[in-house]
Order: structure tokens, then C-alpha cells, then sequence
């Protein structure tokens, strides 16, 4: 990567740039020499960003090795952190029993997120903070699976499959909560939003790896999937949550096999994204690039990917909780920006295929459903002139 080229981070607040310090900081390092990192530190906010960035696990490991941190705040993190831990383990075991369930009524469970990743990036599982579990499997093992689960006490939560089945691309999870455990489950047959291409069920099965912390088998996705994955989640979501980039710090220190990577990344239209992605962990948190990934990082595309990622980074709460209306169109405009010129035709042309809310427009027998296509543009201009008549 060219050393002299550099991301603005002029407005990013000092909270933010201490924060950044602490999540590259080797171990051992004296962070405190640096006095003026610590000027003026609002300890609430820094608390507050921390907790929102989702990082409090990994930063309370570090600053329980300092002095002059203020108290409160590194009790805060503690408690937040032994919270975390005990939520792992708890997850951990439903992981698992979940997947021996599974498996033994002959559905394929890949592990996405969760515990695994957790072990697997940061060797240990109370180093990543979790929420859920999130679970892929072949979409044909959809109803046997929603079986399963409501079977074992968990309850599907605001999902209904459409009459025109364009949920099962335009869609990619649906999500099962436990009132008893407080568990919440999401069930994938995609990695991601469509209309896009990404790899098959089988092919991801086929690159699989097993976890090492459970004694039954838990299994989840190669690294260089994991790559594609995370990169793809992160660059959707605007990376505005620095646990993702930590993610990715994390497993490029690993070792990857960058003949496939390269190759999942082209056939799947990763490289700008995985561009961003790296520009972003190298030069806010000091990841290491071999030789191979600089390439990834020499296009201009990828370095406006990651500056406008800079916008979200730097904001205090979730990008999808009331952002305010310049911050939502500036967000649109960069979601389409992030796609290639292949996946923003197919995003276009998915405006033509009927939504749920067309047949909610005009219900017609199952027979006469394709009329919904030529119906469309007429019943989404009428919905939108009823609309504004009420406004």
C-alpha cells in the first residue's frame, strides 16, 4: 500500500481516536507515555463508544493492565465483560446442543457467527462480545428446521413467507427467540441480501471447518469464506460497528490462502468491498498486509468505500436507529455505490419483480398471480398517489 496515501480522520473525536489507540496496542505496550492521547477524555462517552462499537471484551482485557485509567470506567467494563462472558457460555451450549439436533434429524448446520468466530479469532470465547446465533443451512431444510426449533420452545419472530416466494432471495435469515433461555437464534439460507451471487450451501459444506470448543461437532465456514463473509457484512452495514473491523484485523493475522481468496473475491464481486475492508483495518488498527492484499487496496473505488465508511464509524449509535434524514440518504447512496456494476443491474431489475405489497394491493386467485409482473409499475403508481393524498 502506498504509505504516503491516508484516510481523513480530522473529525473523528479524541474518544475515538483513544479508543482506535487501545484495540492496536500490543500487549505490554505503555499507552499512557502518550499523555496527550489522554487529554480532555470525556470517560462517559469513551464508556458509551466503547459499549456501541461492541469492543468491550477486547478493551477491557487490555486496560485491566493499566494504571491511571479512571476506576469507574474500568469497573464498568469489568462487569460488562463477566456479563459477556457468562452470555458465551450460555450460547456456547445452545450452540451446541442445537447443532447435535440438527444433525441427527440430517440437516448440515454452518456456524456464522457467534462463539466459534470467537475462539477461533481471538482464542477465546469471552474476547467477543455475541448476541445470537447465526445459522446456515440449505434452504430446502427451512420448514423441518422451523419444526425443530418451535419444538424445542423458541418462537419465530416477524417473518410470514410471501405468496410470490421472493423472500427466499430477496431475504436471507429469519429469526426464532426463547422466552425462557432469552436466546435468539437467527436461521440463514444466504450469507447475505439478494439478488446477488454468492457461493452455494455445498460449495461452503465442502470448505467447512470444526470447532475445537465444543465435544460435539460444531462446524463453520473456511477461512477464506469467512473472509468473503465478514467483508460483506461489515461493507453493508457501513462498518459501523469497529467489532467487524476487529474481526477482520483478526483474521488476516491468520494464515490465508490468497490464491482462493482472490478467486471468491472475483467470482463474487468482493474486491472492492474486501479492498475497503483491508484499507480500513490497516490504517485504523495497524493490520499487517502481505504483499497480495495491497494489491487489493490499490483502487481508488476502495479507497472511497472506506473514507465514506468513516462517516458511520465515527457516529455514536446504530446507523439503523433513527439516523437522521442527510445521514439515510447518504447511506443509500453509498449501498449502491458499494455494488458492481453487475449487482446493480440485478438490483434494479429486482424493482420489477412484485413485492408482498402488490398482492396486499390487489388480491388475485393463485392462478392469476403472474399478472402481478405487467401489474406492478400501476399498482406501486397508485399506491404511492393514495399515499401522498394523505399527506
Amino acid at each position: 500500500m502506498d504509505n504516503e496515501k491516508r484516510l481523513d480522520l480530522s473529525r473523528v473525536p479524541k474518544e475515538l481516536t483513544l479508543l482506535l489507540a487501545l484495540m492496536k496496542m500490543n500487549n505490554g505496550e505503555d499507552l499512557l507515555s502518550n499523555n496527550e492521547i489522554f487529554m480532555d477524555i470525556d470517560w462517559d462517552k469513551f464508556f458509551l463508544l466503547v459499549m456501541h462499537h461492541r469492543v468491550h471484551p477486547f478493551i477491557y482485557s487490555k486496560l485491566k493492565q493499566m494504571n491511571g485509567i479512571p476506576l469507574h470506567v474500568v469497573q464498568s467494563l469489568c462487569q460488562e465483560y463477566k456479563k459477556n462472558a457468562f452470555q458465551m457460555l450460555h450460547l456456547s451450549g445452545e450452540m451446541e446442543q442445537i447443532c447435535k439436533l440438527f444433525i441427527a434429524h440430517g440437516i448440515r448446520p454452518l456456524l456464522l457467527k457467534g462463539p466459534v468466530l470467537a475462539v477461533d479469532l481471538y482464542g477465546d470465547v469471552s474476547l467477543r462480545a455475541s448476541r445470537d446465533l447465526d445459522i446456515l443451512i440449505p434452504i430446502d431444510d427451512l420448514d423441518k428446521v422451523e419444526e425443530l426449533l418451535v419444538k424445542s420452545g423458541y418462537e419465530k419472530e416477524g417473518f410470514t413467507q410471501t405468496i410470490l416466494n421472493e423472500w427466499k432471495w430477496r431475504q436471507y435469515h429469519i429469526t426464532y427467540f426463547h422466552p425462557q433461555k432469552r436466546i435468539t437464534i437467527e436461521i440463514h439460507w444466504r450469507l447475505s441480501h439478494g439478488p446477488g451471487k454468492e457461493p452455494s450451501f455445498n460449495e461452503l459444506w465442502g470448505r467447512k471447518r470444526i470447532s475445537s470448543l465444543t465435544s460435539s461437532p460444531v462446524y463453520y465456514l473456511g477461512r477464506e469464506d469467512l473472509f468473503l463473509y465478514l467483508v460483506s457484512h461489515g461493507a453493508r452495514h457501513g462498518w459501523f460497528r469497529l467489532r467487524w473491523l476487529a474481526d477482520i484485523d483478526q483474521l488476516v493475522r491468520q494464515s490465508i490462502n490468497m490464491k482462493k481468496l482472490d478467486l471468491l473475491m472475483r467470482k463474487y464481486h468482493g474486491m472492492y468491498i474486501g479492498g475497503q475492508a483491508l484499507i480500513l483495518a490497516s490504517q485504523l488498527l495497524n493490520t499487517p498486509l502481505c504483499r497480495k492484499m495491497q494489491l487489493l487496496t490499490g483502487g481508488s473505488r476502495s479507497w472511497r468505500f472506506a473514507q465514506d465508511a468513516i462517516v458511520y464509524i465515527k457516529e455514536t449509535k446504530d446507523l439503523h436507529t433513527n439516523p437522521s434524514q442527510e445521514l439515510y440518504k447518504h447511506y443509500k447512496r453509498y449501498l449502491f455505490s458499494i455494488k458492481s456494476n453487475q449487482q446493480r443491474i440485478l438490483f434494479i431489475l429486482s424493482f420489477l419483480y412484485p413485492y408482498q405489497e402488490d398482492a396486499d394491493t390487489l388480491m388475485l386467485p393463485k392462478h392469476l398471480h403472474f399478472l402481478y409482473f405487467p401489474l406492478r409499475p400501476i399498482l406501486w403508481i397508485w399506491r404511492k398517489t393514495k399515499r401522498q393524498s394523505f399527506s
